[in-house]
């Protein structure tokens, strides 16, 4: 078979970050995030990655990370555009700036992806054991009826610099996905993490609660998936909300498993995130790092 596919998710605006925190160095060597992420699938046995970004970010992706990496394995393309995939017999909302979301990421790269494949954001650092996980199931489990989501430890994924959102999910005895719901304001906490309602009341989310940082892993059909469910979900949402709904990934495989189409794998993970949700994080990230290269997890060039 084919080696598995690994899709980076990097058209989004990074508004929160405050600058383009894809091509921002985590160490002092100037390597990114995704340098990481794409030598740790590396390692893992993924044989090609495919970048989504919008157009006008290319030339700065190449120069960035792509002329690095694709020395050592394939790289492709895909933009990710509001036209693309989007019916004819609809009107694309007169004031959409906002990309469609990370479903519509995903299946903008459909074009490049044969086989199995896993999804991740661009900028968020997952560990190599999480790359090895998808990768050992991608070669030996995926099906059109079976996919997979690595699940992260609430506090491993929380940032010091403000509130973030997770996918919160719920398990079967036997570790298959049967819930998962976006939760937005999660701050840290001893106890794991809390959100506050709108009356102002704190709630929360203990400590071990599984949550999802996007990295899931899908047979190749599960592109005929996102790409069916695309008008449906847009004729529900931009009633709505034209200028900001977003389809999300998690929607898919959820509506799957509610139809009994699908199931999906969470496979735990003790691996601690590192992310620059804010700018604040980064010198955290750049400290767990060192750390990591200083114990000899990583190299010091990732790519010589």
């Amino acid at each position: 078979m084919n080696k598995p596919v690994l899709v980076i998710m990097a058209a989004g605006m990074a508004s929160r970050f405050g600058g383009n925190k894809q091509v921002t160095p985590v160490d002092d060597r100037g390597q990114l995030i995704i340098d990481y992420s794409i030598y740790d699938a590396c390692r893992a046995g993924f044989g090609k990655v495919v970048f989504v970004i919008q157009p006008q970010m290319r030339e700065s992706f190449h120069e960035a990370i792509g002329r690095r990496v694709e020395k050592k394995m394939e790289i492709a393309y895909a933009y990710q555009t509001l036209d693309r995939f989007f019916p004819s017999n609809r009107v694309l909302p007169a004031g959409r700036v906002k990309p469609w979301g990370t479903a519509h990421a995903a299946l903008c790269a459909c074009e490049e992806v044969d086989g199995p494949f896993s999804v991740i954001n661009a900028d968020d650092f997952l560990g190599r054991t999480s790359f090895e996980s998808i990768c050992a199931f991608l070669r030996n489990e995926a099906s059109p009826t079976v996919a997979a989501m690595i699940g992260y430890r609430l506090e491993n994924t929380l940032s010091e610099n403000g509130t973030v959102a997770r996918g919160i999910c719920q398990t079967d005895e036997a570790g298959y996905l049967t819930d998962i719901r976006e939760q937005l304001g999660i701050s840290a906490c001893p106890e794991g993490g809390k959100v506050t309602d709108e009356e102002g009341q704190e709630r929360v989310i203990p400590r071990g609660t599984l949550v999802s940082m996007n990295l899931w892993g899908f047979d190749r059909s599960f592109m005929d998936r996102l790409k069916e469910n695309f008008d449906p979900w847009l004729e529900e949402n931009l009633k709505t909300n034209p200028e900001k709904c977003e389809y999300f990934l998690p929607y898919v495989p959820h509506l799957l498993i509610s139809r009994g189409q699908a199931r999906v794998r969470v496979l735990p993970t003790e691996e601690k995130w590192y992310g620059v949700t804010y700018r604040q994080d980064l010198p955290g990230v750049r400290e767990a790092i060192a750390g990591m290269r200083n114990a000899g997890i990583y190299p010091e060039s990732l790519w010589d």
